[in-house]
Formats: structure tokens, sequence, C-alpha cells
């Protein structure tokens, strides 16, 4: 399995603890610069406010559904655990990384609740958890058989859509 549009991103470790330590920084940086950050215009507070708890919350749905759907197979590593098990039902049945998609909703939650300029570091975060999920399925791949063809039946990464 080839990374996105054909480009071998860099494992960043032989775990691909890089990658975590990445998304770990953006992870923190976010709300950093929603406190010190100008906030939203004083007429945009209360909507940003809701706007941002409404993401919040969704993306922690989607977070607790991962992470109960991977159950003892969960690994912040994008190498998977050696007794791993090849999940594809649940939420996975709808998305192959749902828990990144969550982590993205609560980024963009904090920081539309927070900051317009905590924004683009949320697409920051999403830039890097692109390419830790595809660093990830290529080690799937080589992990599981069968990867490949779940990929092609599921082929939303983020964000499931029933």
């Amino acid at each position: 399995m080839t990374d996105d549009g054909g480009v071998h991103l860099p494992d960043l470790g032989r775990r691909g603890e890089g990658w975590v330590l990445l998304q770990a920084g953006l992870l923190a940086a976010i709300p950093l610069v929603g406190l010190i950050a100008p906030s939203w215009p004083e007429r945009l507070t209360v909507p940003a406010l809701v706007v941002g708890a409404v993401l919040a919350l969704a993306g922690v749905g989607l977070v607790l559904a991962g992470f109960r759907g991977l159950g003892d197979s969960l690994s912040v590593f994008p190498e998977p655990l050696q007794a791993a098990s090849l999940i594809t039902t649940g939420v996975y049945a709808r998305a192959r990384h749902p828990i990144y998609g969550g982590v993205i909703l609560i980024a963009l939650g904090l920081a539309t609740a927070m900051s317009p300029w905590a924004v683009p570091l949320v697409a920051l975060l999403a830039l890097v958890l692109r390419g830790k999920s595809s660093v990830e399925e290529r080690r799937l791949a080589t992990h599981f058989h069968g990867y490949t063809e779940y990929c092609q039946r599921v082929p939303r990464r983020f964000f499931p859509l029933w």
C-alpha cells in the first residue's frame, strides 16, 4: 500500500513516535494560542462558544466510539500492537480512523470557542493526522491480511457518514 499521492511519508521513529510528538505538540498549542491570542469580536463570542461546544462534543463521541471499537488493539503509535486485531465493525465499518476524526473535531471545537487565531493550527493538525494515518495504513497493510480490501470497502478516513 502506498502513502497518499504515491509519496512515501517517513516513519519518524521505529513505532512512529515522531508523528505522536507532532500531534501532541499541536494539541497543546491549540488551547495555548486560544488563551493568549485575541478572542472573537464580542458579537461572535456566544455563537463561537455554542458552535465550539457542539463540535467538541461530537468529537468526544467519535473518540469514545473509536476507543470502544478498538478495545485492546488501541495504540497511540502508527505501529499496530503485535496482538492487535483488525477491527472492521461498529464505527470502523464507516471510517478507518474515527479517533483521529474525533480529535480534529475536538480541536476545532476548542479553537472555535477560544480564538480565530487557533483555527489554522487545527488545519495543521488535520494534515499531521492525515500523514500519520497514511504511515499507519502502510503498517496495517503489512500487519493484517485483507487491510487493503478493507480500505477499498471503507473509503472514508476520519469521519463516518451514515
